[in-house]
């Protein structure tokens, strides 16, 4: 048997990541255009055609961009009627952004359950949440799983709910052959660094409707119309530059090929784990989605298959090269977003309309964050044959010694507990 990296032996992942972000020649000579033309910001040539491309890309009639993926969300919810004391259900488990830009228009986060595999958005959960204030729902397509669109979209569609997808992650699903963005009333879009289209910061929002698309752009264009003839509302400078539009433009024409290759490395990874028989799997895109776009491969740990606790195991994977990250906190648990700081909205609501944070439990978010969820970040997946085969083998040498890691984690837990 082979010896386990944490007992000194050699890590069986040799390979590199592959690096992120990735650009190249043609943005190099766009920036350089972009530079000495002097227009820099305002609806520059870059901006416009890179909305353009990205609304076909997706699907959707319009894409605005805008200054980042917090704001996108806020702007969209008001575009759809979000109004303060209106209540919006957010998943447990996502990135504090999510629920940050409900609260900060003045509306009411109510937390909904997850499914306890593809960590998004329960159905069934979601439904009892519906109260007669609620205004939205926001369906968040995590890491590398797409919500059950087909039952939000009706629960929503039976109570008069908005749909705003939360598209962060998923720049390129699709689901019965629509985009992730296009089958809501409107899509959210992050391009921060880490994303799998960036340019730093920044963001979209995409909608079919003509009167979203215009009061997005208007109170992203700190008032102005589309036909750039002032506007009456109380509005923001929310506005992208052409540098970033540039790095969006030749990032675009990468996803496609990115993509495939994520998809074709996810799948490899999960037939692989799959005939390893361990504790360790991936979880597979549900039937319905006809493209899966991977912020992040979503991975079900089993403790229970293993014997020893899921943090051991991402341990010892760790020191063989097999890097794997957990989730986001709950947000209504998330130290980033402390909801009872005096910088939070709560504090200064009334308590008889504001859920008791301090004290909700959803148990699936909870299990999956603290047991059963692991991530591979996208990056990852950009490996050839040979990487893949690596991380494999990597889970392959831990599978076959796990008594050994559990004795060694315990070893390194009692060694912590005496300092």
């Amino acid at each position: 048997m082979t010896t386990l990296a944490i007992a000194g032996g050699r890590q069986a992942v040799r390979r590199s990541v592959p690096a992120w972000p990735v650009a190249g020649d043609l943005e190099v000579a766009w920036m350089e255009g972009v530079i000495r033309s002097g227009h820099w910001s305002w609806r520059g040539p870059h901006e416009t055609a890179f909305q353009r491309e990205f609304a076909g890309f997706i699907g959707s009639k319009h894409a605005i961009t805008l200054a980042n993926g917090t704001v996108t969300m806020q702007c969209a919810l008001q575009a759809l009627g979000v109004v303060p004391g209106d209540e919006v259900i957010v998943p447990g488990l996502t990135w504090v952004a999510t629920a940050q830009a409900a609260m900060d228009i003045g509306a009411t986060v109510v937390f909904a359950d997850i499914d306890p595999r593809t960590l998004t958005l329960c159905p069934r959960s979601f439904e009892t949440c519906i109260t007669p204030r609620t205004k939205a729902v926001i369906p968040v397509h995590l890491y590398g799983a797409m919500c059950d669109m087909d039952a939000i979209m009706d629960i929503a569609g039976r109570h008069g709910l908005k749909v705003l997808e939360d598209v962060a992650h998923q720049h390129g699903s699709r689901w019965r052959g629509r985009g992730a963005g296009a089958i809501g009333h409107a899509g959210s879009f992050s391009f921060q660094q880490s994303k799998v289209l960036t340019c730093g910061e920044g963001g979209a929002v995409t909608t079919d409707a003509d009167e979203v698309h215009d009061l997005v752009f208007t109170l992203k264009q700190v008032g102005w119309k589309p036909d750039l003839t002032p506007g009456n509302q109380y509005c923001h400078n929310y506005r992208l530059t052409e540098m970033q539009a540039v790095l969006l433009r030749g990032g675009l024409t990468r996803l496609p090929e990115q993509t495939r290759r994520r998809e074709a490395a996810a799948l490899r990874l999960a037939d692989g784990l799959d005939r390893l028989g361990g504790p360790l799997s991936v979880v597979r895109p549900d039937p319905r989605v006809t493209r899966q776009a991977y912020y992040a491969l979503t991975l079900y740990f089993d403790p229970e298959k293993a014997g020893l606790p899921r943090d051991a195991y991402q341990w010892a994977a760790a020191e063989e090269g097999l890097c794997m990250g957990t989730t986001y906190p709950p947000v209504y648990r998330a130290p980033l977003m402390n909801l009872y700081a005096g910088t939070s909205p709560i504090p200064y609501r009334d308590p008889k309309t504001t859920p008791d944070y301090r004290n909700l439990k959803l148990p699936n978010v909870e299990k999956a964050v603290g047991e059963t969820a692991l991530v591979l970040g996208h990056s990852c997946l950009l490996g050839d044959d040979a990487y893949i085969d690596e991380l494999l083998a990597a889970a392959d040498k831990i599978n076959g010694q796990l008594p050994a890691v559990r004795a060694a984690w315990e070893k390194k837990q009692a060694a912590l507990r005496t300092r």
